[in-house]
């Protein structure tokens, strides 16, 4: 029996998505976004080929377990898209992928825009509550800042 093999972190522009990688990632965030949390919405934004967008995941094999992107906002780095498969949840993955986007911010300022349910997590990397809970495709969230020591570039 071989070892399984190590959970590699990976990061990307848009140009150096394979498309064997980028179909597994829009499979995830829709098994996620969409079909898991029965949200019909445009998952698919626009924003994954801007030439800021960093798209960072964690992988075992060939096989996707977590990932997140950070956008470029102008006055701060969006980070979105968090997600665990829900086949590993519970094994940490989710502060490793805020980790890593976190270390792509740097001291940068960054928002993101939380599930409600999550708030308390992100705030444990710095996130505080910007303004009140709101509804997006019926699911409540909160918007979030971590005030970065330079500004975004």
């Amino acid at each position: 029996m071989q070892p399984e093999p190590e959970i590699e972190t990976r990061t990307a522009s848009w140009n150096d998505l394979t498309t064997t990688l980028l179909y597994a990632i829009l499979k995830l965030r829709v098994d996620v976004f969409v079909v898991e949390q029965n949200c019909p919405y445009p998952e698919i934004d626009g924003r994954d080929t801007e030439p800021g967008t960093r798209h960072l995941w964690l992988q075992r094999g060939d096989e996707i377990l977590a990932y997140a992107r950070v956008l470029d906002d102008g006055d701060a780095l969006r980070i979105g898209r968090v997600l665990t498969d829900r086949k590993q949840r519970g094994d940490r993955l989710g502060q490793r992928i805020m980790t890593e986007a976190l270390a792509i911010v740097g001291n940068r300022r960054s928002v993101l825009d939380a599930q409600a349910h999550l708030a308390r997590f992100y705030g444990g990397f710095g996130f505080q509550q910007t303004g009140p809970e709101y509804l997006e495709d019926g699911i409540p969230h909160i918007p979030m800042l971590r005030e970065g020591s330079s500004p975004a570039r």
